[in-house]
């Protein structure tokens, strides 16, 4: 399995997420997604389109205090994460 350095399902950088990464089904700590978007094995919201995936992250990078015309720029390639890509 590969490692990555950003969750592939909201772009977050798995360096900064406070439980280290998401969790699989078998408990060990997931190389691809974070916490915020992988929980035992899954997705925590499996119906989020990529637009609603954008809109969220960049709600979060506003409420941490990020100028909202930067927003578009850390959102702008999310719909090339492994996630959101065809064969993902």
């Amino acid at each position: 399995m590969d490692t990555y350095k950003n969750c592939q399902s909201c772009g977050m950088p798995l360096a900064r997420d406070e439980q280290g990464g998401g969790t699989e089904k078998s408990g060990m700590k997931s190389k691809v997604y974070c916490s915020h978007c992988y929980q035992n094995g899954e997705f925590t919201m499996p119906d989020l389109t990529v637009e609603q995936m954008k809109d969220r992250v960049k709600q979060k990078l506003v409420e941490f205090g990020f100028p909202r015309f930067l927003t578009g720029l850390f959102t702008r390639n999310i719909h090339k994460l492994k996630r959101w890509s065809p064969n993902g």
